[in-house]
């Protein structure tokens, strides 16, 4: 299945901070990654929690550069990743790799890879 609107789609909620329009896109009980604070998120109340907590402290912009399908069946996503404080000076930038594990159209987890 071709997931590359999706999840665009996804990442374009995210940067200009639909949570709704992003969670959409989730399952109910989404494995997420916390890359700020450390360890994972389980369901999407605690993905919105997350991302309320990390919006008020950074300005994350994610633009994916490339979208590939896994033989095992996940999906990767090359992304440009720039991170700026609320003064909006920059913190990183650079790129990395989010890989997805979908269901049913909905993302049910997701994993950094450097």
């Amino acid at each position: 299945m071709d997931y590359d609107t999706m999840l665009r789609s996804l990442y374009e909620a995210f940067n200009r901070r639909d949570i709704d329009a992003a969670l959409a896109g989730m399952s109910a009980e989404v494995d997420w990654p916390n890359g700020w604070e450390g360890g994972r998120e389980h369901g999407q109340q605690a993905v919105r929690a997350y991302w309320t907590r990390q919006w008020a402290q950074l300005d994350p912009a994610v633009e994916p550069v490339s979208i590939t399908d896994r033989t095992d069946g996940r999906v990767a996503v090359e992304v440009h990743q720039v991170v700026r404080d609320l003064q909006g000076e920059v913190l990183s930038d650079g790129r990395v790799v989010h890989v997805y594990e979908l269901r049913n159209g909905l993302v049910v987890r997701m994993d950094i890879e450097d």
